[in-house]
């Protein structure tokens, strides 16, 4: 990626202004096809190796095939070293068929998504996106190599959380440009869930290959699979994200709300384990009361636990907040809470940065008045 490059959208093709080079095409090395359920592919792409891409990434190289080859890209080259260093070894050159765990660190989005069949892509937000796609489609992919897969179409695979209009304009210009087939396909269930691959994708896209020929969900749910442990077709492309939006919009208050009804019992004097059971076997159960309880001892392995280091950081709840909210004014539709939850993160993250959006929990008792009468028997 470089920092000179500015990509423009239309719905029918992608402009780029800019002296953005590109690394040139690399011929890799023959290899047995992936056979398996997951259909047939031998070299796959990842790029985005943050919270969530790099346990993600670690989960697709365990279950692929050994022969195959995973390429990497980061713009954090450390990252992408480091995960070179502990998941697997390099593929040394040509050579390098048959050899376990294959990893590969790619200069460039470019490079690698010519040298690969399956390209997944999981970044923080939409100009990144459209950044990484700029400098994948421009200028042309050349076709699929047979070396590489006996698919004849690439397929591009975005889990980041983006608007749907820069995704469906994204969509447009991979085939418009006959580079292969995209989809959207956010996910659900934190940095917990990617390290335990039980995530929860939100499948954007036709039911069918651009020729009609097979079916588009089928080919591509096997792949979410290796990642995750659900996968729900939400209508065409733009649709994922949609789901995803709606999703995190309710997330994005049932947190605020987990957080304050935990400090509220434990000021009234509630042992913190006790209300815990009690909302998660009641009505008020959530994902973020059972899975990410902002109390330490609740939730194993939580962000909690590790005083709200790693996790879903304040500043991409924020920004996923920000993205229904314009996603709700661009249809008319009114969301009463998301005002006040805004002003609620923006607030958090300037005193907490970084932080797992949980530590709300610890912003609400920072501002509570009230003393703790805890009865911890």
């Amino acid at each position: 990626m470089r920092a000179a490059v500015s990509i423009r959208f239309s719905p029918s093709k992608l402009c780029m202004k800019g002296n953005g080079g590109f690394t040139g095409p690399t011929t890799p090395a023959t290899r047995r096809t992936f056979s398996a359920t997951a259909s047939s592919w031998a070299t796959w792409g990842f790029i985005g190796l943050g919270r969530m891409g790099y346990p993600m990434a670690q989960n697709l190289r365990a279950k692929i095939p050994e022969t195959d080859t995973l390429i990497i890209h980061d713009q954090n080259r450390d990252v992408a070293q480091k995960f070179h260093e502990e998941v697997g070894i390099a593929a040394a050159g040509a050579g390098a068929e048959g050899k376990a765990n294959a990893i590969e660190v790619s200069e460039s989005p470019r490079d690698l998504a010519e040298k690969s069949s399956v390209i997944i892509t999981v970044l923080p937000g939409p100009s990144h996106v459209k950044s990484v796609f700029g400098h994948i489609l421009h200028p042309r992919l050349p076709p699929i190599s047979q070396t590489i897969s006996a698919e004849t179409d690439r397929l591009f695979i975005d889990c980041s959380t983006i608007d749907p209009t820069s995704s469906t304009d994204i969509a447009n210009a991979v085939h418009s440009s006959s580079s292969g087939r995209f989809v959207d396909t956010p996910m659900s269930g934190g940095v917990v869930g990617a390290r335990a691959s039980t995530l929860t994708f939100m499948l954007g896209c036709p039911s069918h290959n651009g020729n009609g020929d097979g079916k588009l969900v089928t080919r591509i749910t096997p792949i979410l699979e290796l990642m995750g442990s659900k996968v729900v077709h939400m209508g065409t492309s733009g649709m994922g994200l949609a789901g995803k939006l709606a999703n995190n919009y309710l997330l994005a208050v049932s947190n605020i709300a987990t957080a304050e009804a935990m400090n509220l019992g434990i000021k009234l004097g509630l042992n913190p384990a006790r209300l815990a059971e009690l909302i998660n076997g009641s009505s008020g159960q959530c994902w973020s009361s059972t899975v990410n309880n902002p109390i330490k001892g609740i939730s194993p392995g939580a962000p909690a636990e590790s005083e709200f280091e790693g996790g879903f950081s304040v500043g991409l709840m924020k920004k996923d907040l920000g993205l229904a909210m314009k996603a709700a004014k661009e249809n008319g539709v009114e969301l009463e809470l998301a005002r006040r939850a805004e002003d609620v993160y923006e607030d958090v993250e300037e005193e907490m940065r970084g932080k797992d959006f949980s530590v709300v929990y610890r912003w609400l008792e920072g501002r509570s008045t009230g003393g703790n009468r805890s009865r911890r028997g």
